[in-house]
This record gives structure tokens, sequence and C-alpha cells, in this order.
């Protein structure tokens, strides 16, 4: 199903619309606001649209909700969202429905019917892009109609009876207890991840017609949060299982744009008695702004409040600024365009829901530590320092490395 490009002999693994669907309703009994619980700093809901926007066989993502909380955040993550109806949103409501749902909404928005079709669970912080990538290499590249997560399991499972012995084994015998390594290997479905021939799903109805293939996961990151307890363990697990922070490098950005109130200062104003207003900045962004300037990074200030302060902090800075503006993102694309800078190869600094709109335009969306939740699930990179305590400094130190201090 994939295509091999001529004198090339690479596989365009885009080559087929792959449709991702992430449910994520509203009413959660176990865990009241599910779906937004954060798991190492970032909303279920939002982890499952990394993972899948991250996995290079995957064309489209939505997700299907009925809470416009949920579809604020997914919207900021970078997917697509379809509202569901009240039908398919209840406790009884089945994820079959919800995808077939999100399928057919997604086909009349875009023109384009999906080939594959993802189900992705929230639930289940710790999925890769790889995982999801290797769901749906089976069907496009293995021949298969259906593919899902699986784990390896060892364990004995039993299932209590009403009968004189109260109990019998379900996949041994109580009366022979074979070794691990004499016993055939079980696998353990882990619910996060399931890829499916589009035409048979909507044939079929359900995510196991046709062939199956298993897709083997790591049994340490099996985890899949139902229970208040499991969010728990999932908030613990995190520092361990998140692969580390991605920085950008150098290579990767041409140009700077930093948001003023919240991002290069605290967020806080001190007025006097005059109504004069000041805030405070860290000498150490001061120093990364120069640094970057010194290295030919084009640096701009971009904020939507008219206040002397921020003009004369650019002045002091020696960079230029756009502020008193409704829409960033529109004086951004001007200001790319004007200057000759893909907005892809922009490095955008914020804190706060106003950034949004240039966290879509730009490749490189970078929230400060302390920022909105939403702002921070929309970033690539999230900074240690929090605005006005460094926070700068440390992109610049990002970007330029031992030569920030040369």
């Amino acid at each position: 199903m994939s295509e091999t490009h001529p004198g090339t002999g690479e596989t365009d693994h885009r080559s087929r619309n792959v449709l991702a669907v992430i449910p994520a309703r509203g009413g959660s009994k176990g865990v009241p606001g599910k779906n937004l619980a954060a798991v190492g700093g970032i909303p279920l809901v939002a982890r499952a649209v990394r993972a899948c926007r991250g996995a290079h066989r995957v064309t489209s993502v939505v997700v299907s909700t009925d809470d416009p909380a949920t579809a604020e955040t997914a919207r900021a993550a970078g997917a697509d969202v379809v509202l569901r109806p009240a039908a398919i949103a209840g406790d009884t409501a089945t994820s079959e429905a919800a995808v077939l749902h999100a399928m057919d909404a997604h086909a009349v928005t875009t023109g384009a019917a999906a080939d594959v079709v993802l189900l992705v669970q929230c639930t289940s912080p710790f999925l890769t892009s790889e995982e999801i990538d290797d769901c749906v290499a089976a069907i496009t590249e293995g021949g298969a109609d259906t593919a899902h997560t699986v784990a390896a399991f060892h364990g004995f499972v039993w299932r209590e009876d009403a009968g004189p012995q109260g109990a019998f084994g379900v996949n041994h015998d109580r009366a022979t207890r074979p070794r691990r390594q004499d016993r055939p290997q079980d696998l353990l479905e882990t619910g996060a991840a399931y890829a499916m021939r589009a035409d048979g799903f909507r044939v079929s109805n359900h995510r196991f017609f046709g062939r199956t293939a298993l897709i083997p996961t790591d049994p340490a990151r099996v985890l899949e949060i139902d229970e208040p307890a499991d969010l728990a363990r999932a908030r613990a697990l995190a520092p361990l299982l998140d692969p580390a922070a991605t920085t950008p490098g150098r290579d990767e950005i041409d140009a700077v744009v930093l948001d003023f109130d919240g991002t290069q200062t605290d967020d806080r104003v001190l007025i006097d008695a005059d109504g004069r207003e000041t805030v405070a900045v860290h000498r150490g962004d001061g120093l990364g702004i120069a640094a970057l300037r010194r290295a030919g990074l084009p640096v701009l200030i971009l904020s939507t409040e008219t206040n002397p302060v921020v003009a004369a902090r650019a002045r002091k800075l020696r960079v230029p600024v756009l502020h008193g503006i409704d829409r960033k993102d529109l004086a951004l694309k001007q200001w790319c365009e004007e200057n000759g800078i893909a907005p892809e190869r922009v490095l955008y600094a914020g804190n706060d829901v106003n950034d949004m709109g240039c966290f879509a335009l730009v490749g490189w969306p970078v929230a400060v530590a302390g920022a909105h939740d939403v702002v921070r699930a929309a970033a690539r990179a999230v900074t240690t320092a929090h605005g006005g305590q460094g926070a700068i400094r440390e992109i610049a130190a990002w970007l330029l490395g031992p030569s920030l201090d040369r």
C-alpha cells in the first residue's frame, strides 16, 4: 500500500491517508476530568496527540470529544477536533462509534477518505510514536487487516468458581505448574493503539476483523488509567519513562521571537501613585538576547500591550519591537514575509493563550515554565526557568551552547 519513488528506492509512508482518532469524551466516573489530567506536566489528551503527530506514517490526527476544554487542549496540541454528538458521548458509547463518526466528519472536511484508521487511547500515557508507526506498517506493508499493541505477559491467571475447588486456572493447569521458559508466551492487549483498514472497519464495525498483527511493546510502559491510583502511578513513573525533552539546535532556527509580559517578566506589574507601570526583568535574559544577536540571529519582541516599558526594554536590548498588536500571529507572519524568514524556522517563546496563534504558525513554539496549561501542551519545548527568571537565557543556551558565554 506504500509507494516507492522511481530512482530513489525510498518508500513514501505518507502515500496513504492514515487517520488517527483519539476518543476523549468529557465524562469520566473513575477519574473525573481524566483526559485533561496532567502526567509529566502534559494533559493526557495532549500526550496522545503528540504521540500521533510524532508518528511518520500518520497523516491526520483527530480528537473526538463533547467537551469544550478538551477540544481547546487538543487543538493547542496540534489536532483537529470533531465534536461528538450526545448520542455517542454517554457512558454506554463505544469507541468504535466515535471512530466511525470521526472518520465521516474528517472525510467531509478534507474531501478524502482514510485508507487506514487508528484508535489511540488517552488513557495509555506512555504510548510511543514508534509503536503507532509499527501498527500502521503492519497494515500498509505487512498485509494485516488490523493490528494492536501487546506486551509479554508471564502471569498465571485465575478465575473464581462456584464449584468445590473455588477457583481454576485460566491459562494453566493447576496440577501442573510448568517453568516460565516452558510455557507458551502469553501476550496482553495493552489498550493503547489499534490500527484497521478503514474499509474493513466500516463493514465489520469492530477492530479485530480479518488477519490481526500483534505489535510488541515494552511491558514496563504499559499502564491504563482507569482509577485515581492509576493516575498517581503514571505521574510517579513519568520522570523515568518520558523521553528527554528535545530542544532546538542553532541549525534549526533562523529567528527568535519573544513575547514580553510573563515571558521576559514574571507577569507582575507595579503601579505608582501617578499610574506609571514598572516590571522586573532578568539580567541573564539580556545577556542571552545579546548573544543571540552576536550570533547573527534576528530577535523580535512581540506584545499585545501598548506600553512604554516594552519599548524601553527593546531599546535597551537593541532589538525591534511590535507592540499594541491585536493579532500577534498576523503581525508575525507579515514580519517573516518582510524579512524573508520561513515561519517554520522561527522559535517563538510565550506563556499565555494569546500566544497560541503564533504557536500554530512557527516551527518551534516554546513555553516558559509556569505557562498556561494549554500553552505548555502545544509547545515543542518548555524551559525549566520561569518567565522573568532567566527563561530567555536558557533558550539562548539551547541554541548557542558553550559559545553563549564567549
